[in-house]
């Protein structure tokens, strides 16, 4: 084959330039990131167009990505089976008296389906599409997390250390949407709930102590040593399907079928994301594209904060435009060599870029909560815009937190497991 070798330059320009104008005509994300590469391939002497569906396949023939459809199943199956209705109620019980109680129960169960509820009780419709939005982030952050998952799976990373290293800053971003929701409640006077007995409480703990074994199984069987990541995904969504069928027998062979459905679609459009993804990243370290990127970057001494300070820039941007999975792919193994020149340890860096990729589930022009929430309210984004801004402004002090304050990610998993550290 014939061809034009390009310098890392000539090829960034094709790559990124070629993404864009793809996004720019609309195609979908893994479509665009799989084309992009096509012209390299075959301009390139020394490459061929099959190198896309060999680094593809490459990509797939991971046993940690099992871990991606068996959590999305145990999701669907939470949902449709009537364990995540009694979580809420739960939650109700524990914070229904706060001011803006509908609206904290939306965020203790990052639920849906309050968008309607909310406003038919007195909130503001441009609000309830904004909390609603919003804490649906909490949902990458507080394990179990596919984007940790896949942050594991790509960058090598203990998949432990990083659940038990978004606890914390996953409560305290919770935290500040809680407060937040405080301060509308005030400002506005949002209806309260009566405060739950002390029988409507245990009756509730009582109905949701199986559906609280769920995390359990997940994380601590990690943690405990009992199973993989994968294979904990894998217990859990048994242990999902008995709690639906046989304990709270709310789940039919219909609704078995609805959950796998979901769970094909939704994981064949995150995998295929993986997938082209990786031949993306693949493409950009063959052409030392990063070390180019940061060559200016590792000169400005930034130190460690600093540097954290320009990863999380980096993800916010990014996430406006990408999708997470291929963010952290592509964004996530460039930035690597940046987190080590400081000694950032590779935990506090996977924390620090998925809180900051969170945010891009609900900043424009991406944010797909975002969007979803107003889709559900048939309103248009610039609608909820500007109550969503504001709710974020908490969350990233959070995030600036945990860059100052590297103990926030890191002292569960020194308490706990330290043994992950290494």
């Amino acid at each position: 084959m014939t061809g034009v070798a390009l310098t890392a330059g000539s090829a960034a320009a094709v790559l990124f330039g070629g993404f864009f104008l793809l996004l720019i005509l609309r195609v979908p994300v893994a479509f665009a990131l799989g084309l992009a590469c096509l012209p390299i391939l075959v301009i390139e002497p020394r490459l061929s167009p099959l190198t896309l569906f060999n680094e593809t396949f490459k990509a797939y023939n991971s046993f940690i990505l099992l871990a991606v459809p068996f959590f999305l199943l145990t999701a669907n199956l939470m949902n449709i089976g009537g364990i995540t209705d009694r979580l809420v109620r739960l939650s109700r019980t524990m914070v229904g008296h706060f001011p803006g109680s509908l609206a904290q129960i939306n965020v203790a169960s990052q639920g849906k389906i309050f968008i309607d509820a909310q406003v038919r009780e007195g909130y503001g419709l441009s609000f309830s599409i904004a909390i609603t939005a919003v804490s649906a982030v909490l949902a990458v952050i507080i394990p179990p997390s596919i984007l940790m998952v896949v942050w594991g799976g790509v960058i090598s990373t203990s998949i432990g250390a990083l659940y038990l290293a978004g606890i914390v800053p996953g409560l305290l971003i919770a935290g500040a949407q809680m407060a937040t929701v405080h301060a509308y409640a005030k400002i506005y006077h949002y209806p309260v709930y009566p405060r739950a007995t002390l029988k409507e409480f245990l009756v509730a703990g009582l109905q949701s102590l199986p559906a609280l074994f769920t995390p359990f199984i997940i994380v601590g069987g990690i943690l405990l040593g009992w199973f993989t990541p994968t294979e904990s995904a894998a217990v859990a969504v048994i242990y999902a399907a008995v709690l639906s069928i046989f304990v709270y027998r709310e789940m039919d062979m219909k609704k078995v079928y609805q959950s796998l459905a979901e769970t094909g679609r939704l994981s064949a459009v995150a995998l295929f994301c993986v997938g082209t993804a990786s031949v993306f990243g693949w493409l950009l370290a063959y052409y030392q594209i990063p070390r180019v990127l940061l060559e200016n970057v590792t000169s400005w001494g930034l130190g460690i904060t600093g540097v954290g300070f320009f990863i999380a820039f980096a993800f916010l941007v990014v996430g406006c435009f990408l999708d997470a999975i291929p963010a952290i792919i592509i964004v996530g193994t460039t930035l690597q060599p940046l987190a080590e020149s400081v000694h950032m340890h590779p935990v506090q860096f996977a924390i620090i870029g998925i809180i900051s990729l969170a945010f891009g589930l609900v900043t424009p022009p991406y944010g797909l909560c975002l969007m979803i929430s107003c889709a559900v309210a048939k309103v248009p984004l610039r609608f909820a815009l500007k109550d969503t801004l504001i709710m974020l402004v908490p969350m990233l002090l959070v995030l600036a937190a945990c860059i100052i304050w590297p103990e926030i990610v890191m002292i569960l998993p020194r308490l706990i497991s330290p043994e992950y550290l290494k």
